[in-house]
């Protein structure tokens, strides 16, 4: 992993020069971010957009974020500018959008003028590092999963994946000024192909919202009975997710006599597979659908004894980060960067109900104290403070950004421009 000779640009794959990031600047840069794949029902992607945003305008900064939506939207919020252009649905996803319309977009980047691009969809907006290129705009993309792993989830041979990822990943790397990763297990398969513009940063988690103080025996008694043990999943219903994975452990360990209930919060396209599967063979699961209420979610995390965590390409995993933030220790899979993350305050599994079933049971064998108090000790480590001073690392952006007054070129929060000829 090296960051590079930042005035000189940053070596791709294939040793080409990438755009440089000046290292002299001190006042507030405009950050403009993109993301592709965000919906209402959206979990750790809108948190680390949300949190970083506010990091950022913190900072001193000017994040202005674009995301696809149902209607146009332009307005400020705690995480700085965001900007909503529509974007059509992609059929089987549970809703989420994407940014196709590149005419559009590429105006409003040329409208906006960024310093700095961030752009968080390694695959429909990987055009954009060309247009940073061709604008001289230091742009990095940021790898929320990693591609070989999101191939085989969907049903790709290894062997397949792996091939395909590297293609993919050697234009990301030549195409960005910088990858962003989030873990060690993410930058790999970068490091696989040679990449030398590879840089780390960490996400986090709110400490203050996420505690275990939000432990809350009237809410655990609603899902659980006296000695019954009380699983949580917190992730999106979909193939990559691997959602299956907790209703496997559930069975097995309720085969193996043990009372265990399991609330499912997270939406998406498996849904009515999964409750239907859970009436067929009368499995304990509650579903709770998206969970709005963030400090219900927290209360939630709070009060289960074990949060389950099957996806296998996660590169970070917030959600099981909050859990182990309200004291909650977390089973994860194996094949993930989970492992990374939870370290020994949680248990690692294979990628089969069994497996995690054994794993429940191993954090369950643990002193009730000691297993939530290792579990918060270990997320402590994560703050979103470190982790937005990573990501201006990345950017090389100056930590407290020297405002001596507004920036002249600023522009108007409305309206968003609209490209000739294009929808409105």
């Amino acid at each position: 992993m090296t960051t590079g000779n930042p005035s000189a640009g940053v070596p791709g794959a294939d040793g080409t020069q990438g755009v440089g990031c000046p290292q002299d600047v001190d006042g507030p840069l405009r950050i403009v971010r993109l993301a592709n794949f965000v919906a209402p029902a959206s979990g750790g992607l809108r948190t680390a957009l949300r949190e970083l945003g506010r990091g950022y305008r913190a900072a001193g900064h000017e994040p202005v974020l674009i995301v696809p939506g149902e209607r146009e939207s332009d307005r400020e919020t705690g995480q700085g500018r965001v900007i909503t252009l529509p974007g059509p649905l992609l059929p089987g996803t549970g809703g989420y959008r994407v940014l196709t319309d590149k005419r559009r977009i590429a105006a409003l980047l040329e409208e906006l003028a960024p310093d700095r691009l961030e752009v968080s969809d390694r695959t429909t907006l990987r055009w954009t590092g060309r247009w940073a290129r061709r604008a001289r705009v230091p742009a990095v993309m940021v790898s929320h999963e990693t591609a070989d792993g999101v191939l085989r989830t969907w049903g790709l041979p290894e062997g397949a994946a792996r091939r395909t990822a590297d293609a993919l990943n050697a234009r990301t790397a030549h195409t960005y000024a910088r990858v962003v990763c989030t873990t060690e297990f993410a930058e790999r398969e970068f490091a696989r192909i040679g990449a030398r513009n590879v840089v780390r940063a960490p996400l986090g988690v709110d400490l203050t919202q996420r505690h275990p103080s939000l432990h809350d025996p009237a809410l655990r008694a609603r899902h659980a009975r006296g000695t019954e043990t009380l699983l949580v999943t917190c992730t999106r219903l979909s193939v990559e997710k691997r959602p299956g994975t907790a209703l496997d452990a559930l069975e097995a360990l309720l085969r193996r006599g043990r009372r265990a209930v399991l609330v499912v919060a997270g939406d998406g396209p498996l849904r009515p597979r999964l409750e239907q599967r859970a009436r067929e063979r009368g499995l304990p699961v509650v579903f709770l659908g998206h969970v709005l209420d963030r400090m219900l979610l927290g209360v939630l995390q709070a009060s289960a004894d074990v949060c389950l965590a099957p996806g296998p390409a996660e590169t970070f995993g917030l959600a099981a980060l909050e859990a182990m933030a309200c004291g909650t220790p977390v089973v994860a899979s194996t094949s993930s960067a989970l492992p990374e993350v939870i370290g020994s305050a949680g248990a690692v599994a294979g990628d089969r109900g069994e497996s995690f079933a054994d794993a429940v049971e191993l954090l369950l064998g643990r002193p009730e104290t000691e297993r939530r108090a290792a579990a918060r000790a270990r997320a402590e480590c994560f703050g979103w403070e470190a982790a937005v001073t990573a990501f201006l690392d990345a950017h090389e952006a100056p930590r407290t950004a020297a405002r001596e007054g507004e920036r002249e070129d600023t522009v108007p929060v409305r309206p968003v421009p609209a490209v000739p000829g294009g929808p409105r």
